[in-house]
């Protein structure tokens, strides 16, 4: 009777061909256990949250490095339904305005994996809706930051609460909860203006407004006029003309106000785009500035240093509510991201008036 013959070992099951199993890589849930935090704080962690504890984010930091940990982008992906991918929505004609509101969001993300998508549209189309909701389908936006005046459209973020898409409005006024809300306290900065002004000793004083239909128009109208009975001082309807936040507008406006016949002593212009208008007009009229006109402008945008001579101005912190609108969209902020107050900016545009 032969021996049976032993059976023959499969290659693959062979003790000496088997390998290791690969180590598993470590998962946020692993991260967060091993940290004794939440998943969330994990999360905000990683997208360099301000909600986050210096404490806290220097253990879970250790912890990621330690373990090697990295964010799937895909998986991140599936689970928001979103890309990573931040909408800039805007209809302003103050480009400055823009571009440093792009620098102050561009600074929020920084480091989060997300991107900014600028979007400009026309505030007065009948298609202004559909168009931004066929931009957020498209790029399956995580969230939508909106400048004003579109920000005050609420068909707009009915629209965008419509499709699960998160949004921030910057605003002048108390628009929205806290979470989709950065307000720019117009109202603080102008009557600061409009007291510097009465200080020197001018009472008549001109104003060119912002344009029609935006509520910053009305915001900076009200605070400057606030500041002014502070004075007991009134501004004189021939004194007020209207603006469109550009540079031919403050020329228009100008015109208008060194045209009457008891002229003002002291403009303010809403933004400092306009005032450099007036500054030309000035120019052209022999007047000197400040002693024949003092000119106050409105965003201490970059200009308003490097005019002559430099422009007396409120500085409008631009790039602060950008970071803090892009810190809302990532971190769903429930109380007010702490935006610095507009103040004055004292340069050498105004000055008492002639006696």
């Amino acid at each position: 009777m032969r021996p049976e013959k032993q059976k023959r070992q499969p290659e693959a099951e062979r003790p000496e061909t088997m390998s290791a199993p690969p180590a598993r890589r470590a998962t946020i849930n692993d991260i967060a256990r091993l940290a004794n935090v939440s998943k969330k704080t994990v999360s905000r962690v990683i997208n360099r949250s301000p909600l986050v504890t210096e404490e806290t984010r220097e253990r879970v930091s250790a912890i990621i490095r330690e373990h090697g940990y990295e964010p799937d982008p895909q998986a991140r992906g599936l689970a928001f339904r979103r890309s990573f991918l931040i909408g800039l929505v805007y209809d302003n004609p103050n480009a400055q305005f823009v571009v440093t509101m792009q620098q102050g969001l561009l600074d929020g993300v920084r480091g989060s994996g997300f991107e900014l998508v600028v979007h400009p549209c026309n505030r007065q189309s009948d298609t202004l809706v559909n168009d931004v909701r066929a931009f957020a389908q498209r790029q399956k936006l995580y969230g939508v930051v909106l400048l004003p005046p579109i920000s005050e459209n609420n068909a707009l973020t009915a629209m965008l609460d419509e499709l699960g898409c998160r949004y921030v409005r910057v605003a002048s006024a108390v628009l929205d909860v806290p979470s989709k809300l950065v307000i720019s306290n117009d109202q603080i900065g102008t009557a600061e203006a409009a007291r510097h002004l009465a200080a020197l000793g001018h009472k008549r004083i001109g104003l060119i407004e912002g344009p029609v239909g935006f509520r910053s128009r009305i915001e900076r109208r009200e605070g400057f006029e606030a500041g002014l009975a502070e004075h007991d001082l009134k501004l004189a309807k021939e004194c007020c003309v209207d603006g469109a936040y550009t540079f031919d507008s403050g020329i228009e406006g100008a015109r208008k106000l060194l045209s009457l016949k008891n002229r003002p002593t002291a403009i303010f212009a809403c933004n400092d785009e306009m005032a450099a208008g007036v500054y030309q007009v000035a120019r052209e009229m022999g007047l000197s500035i400040p002693e024949d006109l003092s000119i106050v402008g409105f965003d201490d945008t970059p200009m308003s240093a490097r005019l002559w001579p430099p422009l007396t101005t409120i500085r409008w912190p631009i790039v602060e509510m950008g970071r803090s609108a892009a810190a809302k969209l990532l971190d769903g902020a429930e109380s007010e991201a702490e935006v610095p107050e507009a103040k004055l900016i004292v340069r050498n545009s105004t000055s008492p008036p002639k006696r």
